[in-house]
């Protein structure tokens, strides 16, 4: 092992987050591939690797391989599109959304490319796909090519991720049993919304830093002002707004369940999941805890764990607000990444010191 190059390869890999964690726990990124065109300048420039925009059903294994060094230890990475898995596509038994069958074109390449170690992120309702046991497939194919399989439903605050993510992580190796690292963080220490962002300049609706272009907020309506205005934090506009600023729709029996949407969050614990809408108040629980305003593009980047100095465009005149968004909302937080690849070094040594038979 100690002579070989861990080389990892990310399909589906967004703007990086994946990527970005492998790299800075110690592993190569090689390349990433993305049907988002989009993307191509954030992964290239924060990851320092090649980007290929293509289908994914369209790639060969060659198209892999080649990205190989002879004597690498292989990784192939991949958090396939999660909206087909998602509640909300579950519940309103939207399977017409072909998406879910990239999980095969995943399965695929790996037959294919035969690397040593493959990871895959995903949301924790794929384990409960109904219309095809497509998880269950994979697994399946995993156990024929003989890898060793472990995976869980991980709660993100338990590892340093200031937002309340639970996702689904695998991890699998030719080479011997593989697991995550311990959890690194209790509910005594979980990283809370101030402790990410409670530092940050302050800002008004509709507007950006002067120093940071990405630190920007979306800008309200009166209307929406009115009620962030009146939302307090962890609260909801059942509790805390004036009739008259309420919803039609959340008057309903069926819109009194979304009790968290135009909602503040609280300075004291992780924020909720971050959605490819987490910087529009009305699509969560993603109002700033006391500006009045939804949290900011750098905010919700923080709150995925990406660094300030990540970055999104080239320029603030190359900025594409609601396209970022949800690069961001879409993105695996890099932090996750890293204690992926982490657990894989981990691993590696293991087999090293002979902790593991080959």
């Amino acid at each position: 092992m100690q002579n070989k190059n861990i080389s990892a390869i990310d399909l589906f890999c967004g703007i990086g987050g994946l990527s970005y964690g492998l790299k800075k726990a110690g592993i190569t990124i090689k390349m990433g591939i993305d049907i988002d065109k989009s993307c191509k300048y954030a992964f290239e420039t924060n990851c320092n690797a090649t980007f290929i925009h293509k289908d994914i059903k369209e790639i060969k294994s060659q198209d892999i391989e080649k990205f190989y060094n002879k004597n690498d230890i292989k990784i192939l990475v991949g958090c396939a599109p999660c909206q087909p898995f998602s509640t909300y596509t579950i519940k309103k038994k939207k399977y017409k959304d072909q998406r879910w069958q990239l999980l095969y074109q995943f399965a695929r390449l790996i037959k294919e490319t035969k690397p040593e170690i493959v990871s895959m992120e995903n949301v924790p309702n794929l384990l409960n796909f109904k219309k095809e046991p497509v998880f269950k497939n994979f697994i399946d194919e995993l156990k024929n090519e003989r890898y060793f399989i472990w995976y869980k439903i991980v709660y993100s605050p338990d590892y340093g991720i200031p937002q309340k993510r639970k996702r689904l992580v695998l991890l699998a190796s030719k080479m011997g049993e593989i697991k995550l690292i311990e959890p690194t963080h209790t509910k005594n220490n979980y990283i809370t919304v101030k402790d990410a962002i409670g530092n940050l300049e302050k800002i008004k609706s509709g507007e950006s830093s002067e120093i940071d272009f990405i630190h920007r907020a979306s800008k309200l309506s009166d209307k929406n002002l009115k009620r962030i205005r009146q939302s307090k934090q962890g609260g909801s506009w059942k509790r805390d707004w004036d009739e008259e600023l309420k919803l039609d729709c959340h008057k309903k029996d069926k819109g009194k369940s979304y009790g968290s949407v135009y909602g503040r969050m609280s300075w004291n614990e992780p924020a909720p999941t971050m959605t490819t809408f987490c910087t529009g108040i009305g699509n969560g629980r993603f109002g700033h805890p006391e500006q009045d305003r939804a949290i900011s593009l750098r905010e919700a980047g923080i709150l995925q764990t990406f660094p300030m100095e990540y970055k999104f465009a080239s320029s603030a005149k190359n900025l594409k607000f609601t396209q970022v968004s949800k690069q961001i909302g879409n993105a695996v937080p890099p932090k996750l990444g890293e204690v992926i690849g982490l657990s894989i070094i981990k691993h590696l040594k293991e087999l090293d010191n002979g902790k593991i038979e080959e």
